[in-house]
């Protein structure tokens, strides 16, 4: 907005160039306006929305200085906002026989013409006039450029736009921050690597440049190298924040879960707790069966995000895990309560209710899962499993059929249904879908130890797994 007291007294009477202005417009003698008055007047009116005062100033102050760059400019600034594009541009004709490489003039045009959707020909007068310009005014021009190809989402050309400017200004910041996230959108990675090896070379002491040269490194699954580019990122800047979120991930994607909580507590040192880092070092404490103390980063994680329904299925895991069931009871019924539509809590909740032998509470925890994902063979497979543990045969059998109907042909399926006629005395029918399922893939025999840990050392069906490996 403009300011009033943007005048100084001291030096300007701007109530003096108003009356002036004012006898102007009426026809009355009046003293010569210049072009600084024209400009201040423009600004004043068009900062109060007076629009008749602001055309009459532009109109007069043209037709006056039909040379001025700076009033042509503001004229054409004026009608762009009033929407009148067409007439704006033509002013800006006028703008280009003057100063031909007036940058502002370039950026309105291509304004003017992104207002109107024509996205090419936005990009062409930046591209002609891109290379008119020292690097300063040549990097903003690139720059918008880039913004314009991504609107267009011609993704490729905004990395390669982007590449252009770090090839004569490699330590620009916009551009190698932008550059990052497009050479993986891209999946550039190797072209990365090369173009970041030329600005390390050249600028050795570029932490950002050192950072994407991680990046790209850790694109293509090189973590020991993407490790020690971050290495000499955070040498050379230690409160590079990213470098050791992404040295953390790193690590944990090469297994080394102490060197990842090291580098992620070194995070949390210098930047503000985030629930993604706490939740990261509980992953790394859970994966080496310290499940206490991932429960208190999980912990951690959900006062920062307490709607996140994940992290409480990861607490309800650990306690599972040391077989906590009321504990994990607790937890996932949690994060079944944030996230009601989640098929996975309820097949973990149900298997903790199955294990404290309420199996009512889990049969309904199995088919609420069935129910939402009954493409999902998983949630068949502990359906049925719960179904044959509490002897309900002819109803595991009946629930297989409706698997089949929902998943397709598993073989899988075909063990569970020899077990489960093996457990009602059907020996023939047995045998036959258990040698069935050994031709379809003996693979999967472990799919009678999940359905029943025994199964297998039973008799009839062990002189059938012994027949069919002397055969094999």
């Amino acid at each position: 907005m403009f300011d009033d007291d943007f005048f100084d007294d001291d030096f300007f009477d701007f109530d003096n160039l108003l009356i002036e202005f004012h006898k102007m417009k009426k026809g009355e003698s009046h003293r010569l306006l210049s072009e600084d008055d024209f400009e201040y007047l423009i600004d004043y009116f068009e900062a109060r929305n007076e629009k008749e005062n602001a055309n009459y100033a532009c109109e007069v102050a043209t037709t006056l200085f039909p040379f001025s760059s700076s009033l042509l400019l503001r004229k054409a600034e004026w009608l762009t906002d009033q929407k009148k594009y067409g007439q704006a541009l033509k002013i800006l004709d006028q703008l280009d026989e003057v100063d031909p490489n007036n940058i502002e003039s370039i950026f309105l045009q291509s304004d003017i013409f992104l207002e109107q959707n024509r996205f090419s020909e936005a990009v062409d007068i930046l591209e002609k006039n891109a290379d008119k310009f020292d690097s300063g005014d040549k990097t903003d021009i690139l720059l918008e450029l880039s913004e314009i190809y991504d609107e267009l989402e011609e993704f490729d050309k905004v990395y390669t736009t982007l590449k252009r400017i770090l090839t004569y200004e490699p330590t620009n910041e916009d551009a190698l921050l932008r550059i990052c996230f497009w050479a993986e959108i891209n999946n550039k990675h190797e072209d990365s690597i090369a173009l970041h090896k030329e600005i390390i070379e050249e600028t050795p002491y570029n932490a950002m440049a050192w950072y994407n040269l991680g990046v790209a490194y850790q694109g293509i699954k090189l973590y020991e190298k993407a490790i020690d580019s971050y290495d000499y990122c955070l040498a050379i800047d230690d409160k590079f924040e990213y470098a050791y979120r992404n040295q953390g991930d790193a690590y944990m994607q090469l297994k080394k879960y102490d060197k990842a909580i090291e580098v992620l507590e070194m995070h949390l040192s210098i930047a503000k707790p985030e629930d993604v880092i706490l939740d990261a070092i509980g992953y790394c404490w859970d994966k080496q069966k310290q499940y206490s103390k991932a429960r208190q980063y999980y912990r951690k994680a959900s006062q920062l995000n307490p709607q996140d329904d994940q992290i409480f299925y990861k607490i309800g895991e650990t306690y599972s895990k040391e077989l906590q069931w009321e504990k994990a009871v607790k937890a996932y019924s949690v994060a079944l309560h944030l996230n009601k539509n989640n098929a996975s809590y309820c097949l973990a909740l149900g298997n903790c209710l199955m294990e404290m032998k309420a199996d009512k509470e889990a049969m309904i925890c199995y088919l609420n899962a069935v129910q939402l994902r009954p493409d999902i063979k998983s949630t068949w497979q502990a359906l049925v499993k719960a179904l044959y543990s509490i002897n309900y045969l002819e109803e595991a059998l009946s629930q297989l059929g409706i698997a089949e109907e929902h998943c397709g042909y598993k073989t899988e399926f075909i063990y569970y249904r020899a077990a489960i006629l093996l457990s009602q005395g059907k020996t023939k029918e047995a045998v036959n879908q258990l040698e069935l399922a050994l031709t379809e893939n003996s693979k999967k025999l472990g799919s009678l130890k999940y359905i029943d840990s025994e199964i297998s050392h039973h008799p009839v069906f062990a002189e059938v797994l012994v027949r069919y490996k002397k055969k094999k």
